[in-house]
């Protein structure tokens, strides 16, 4: 039962890219379940059999891809911000182009308008919802949480050079933001997973489950609950930092 002090808690507020499956998916449940109210951005519609009870009315549906588009959906977060107050901020919103057969993208192979296309998605929209909405996450000191991977540190077999790169170039832009935003009052801080058991693994990715000194593959809600402390009182000196949520596989 909660205290007469956690009773009087404003609700807190969170706003989350990618949030259809995966991680972004347990990140929802595990922010809904402590109480949070979650803003959720995809570019899918609101799905029917969602298993948390916010509705369509915390759902934006926007295509990140797209500069203007994305724009367009601040502006939209922050008319539904009605008291003009944000928590946190999660940049879990991704792409990963595959060549035919899910094939990896080399440096040689992909195309100039990929490129741009990853790039706006995995790098440019984490910044535009940052700066967009630096003063609604200023008003509550609050945090942001970029997701990253393990692919940006070191080639990777199956992912794109586009993805890496994009990667690497977020776990950059956090160090800076941690720099700019710290100041005022706002904590920026990256996770890195490595293998997680989601529906986006490449075939093959078994063969690398021997090389993590765990031996398997990591969960969504392990990341979760990571990204959920970093959003919290309990990571209020954590600024800047990379986690690694990878069993060991960077050692």
């Amino acid at each position: 039962m909660p205290t007469s002090q956690q009773a009087n808690q404003p609700h807190r507020t969170l706003l989350l890219t990618g949030a259809s499956r995966g991680i972004g998916h347990a990140t929802v449940k595990r922010f809904s379940a402590a109480g949070w109210r979650v803003i959720t951005c995809s570019r899918h519609p609101f799905p029917e059999n969602c298993p948390w009870e916010a509705g369509p009315e915390d759902h934006i549906q926007v295509d990140l891809a797209n500069p203007s588009n994305t724009s367009h959906a601040i502006e939209e977060i922050k008319r539904r911000l009605t008291a003009g107050e944000l928590h946190a901020l999660v940049n879990n919103a991704a792409i990963s182009p595959k060549a035919e057969g899910s094939k990896r993208l080399s440096s040689i192979d992909t195309t100039l308008d990929v490129w741009q296309q990853v790039f706006q998605v995995n790098f440019f929209a984490p910044i535009m919802l940052a700066r967009g909405l630096v003063d609604e996450l200023k008003a509550t000191k609050g945090a942001v949480v970029n997701v990253t991977s393990i692919a940006g540190s070191r080639v990777h077999p199956f992912a794109g050079t586009a993805y890496s790169t994009s990667k690497a170039a977020l776990a950059a832009l956090t160090r800076e933001m941690a720099a700019d935003f710290g100041p005022l009052g706002i904590r920026v801080n990256a996770i890195a997973p490595g293998e997680i058991d989601t529906a986006m693994l490449s075939p093959g990715t078994e063969t690398i489950i021997p090389q993590i000194p765990l031996h398997r593959l990591g969960t969504t809600d392990e990341v979760a609950k990571i990204i959920y402390v970093l959003c919290t009182d309990t990571a209020s000196y954590v600024n800047g930092a990379e986690i690694h949520i990878n069993g060991g596989q960077h050692v």
